[in-house]
């Protein structure tokens, strides 16, 4: 059994995905961003040359990509419960360390969530004004 999802966003056709995909008893999700449609939620300030000048929107941005994977793992009858890994794209990690962890324990609706976990510095993502990106893999 094979089915996908997604978000009707521009960057999904342009790019060429699909935000979710199950195969079998596994769903794996892209990278999910801070959006709300087609719209950056809470995107960090940039300056005349591109570069973040405040990180502050990383906990904004970090609770609705969590927002959007719950979303996605619920059009499979699945919720965040089901994660088994993400991985955490971020660009500046002590901004990312200073809200992570009481942001997923919100998104994860416990104090030890049970979810294998990588956080990752990385240089660029997507959009000038995204500071983090989520991928998950869920198992139902």
């Amino acid at each position: 059994m094979r089915k996908t999802e997604t978000f009707g966003v521009p960057w999904e056709s342009g790019y060429g995905y699909v935000q979710a995909v199950q195969h079998g008893d596994t769903i794996y999700l892209s990278g999910q961003l801070g959006h709300r449609g087609p719209d950056l939620h809470a995107p960090a300030p940039v300056d005349e040359s591109g570069r973040i000048t405040d990180f502050s929107a990383m906990g904004e941005q970090m609770r609705q990509a969590y927002a959007n994977a719950a979303e996605l793992l619920g059009r499979f009858g699945a919720s965040l419960a089901d994660v088994v890994e993400e991985v955490v794209y971020v660009l500046d990690i002590p901004a990312a360390f200073a809200v992570a962890g009481p942001v997923r324990k919100a998104a994860y609706g416990r104090e030890d969530p049970q979810v294998a976990s990588t956080i990752l510095g990385t240089t660029g993502l997507a959009f000038p004004e995204q500071l983090v990106e989520i991928k998950f893999i869920a198992r139902i």
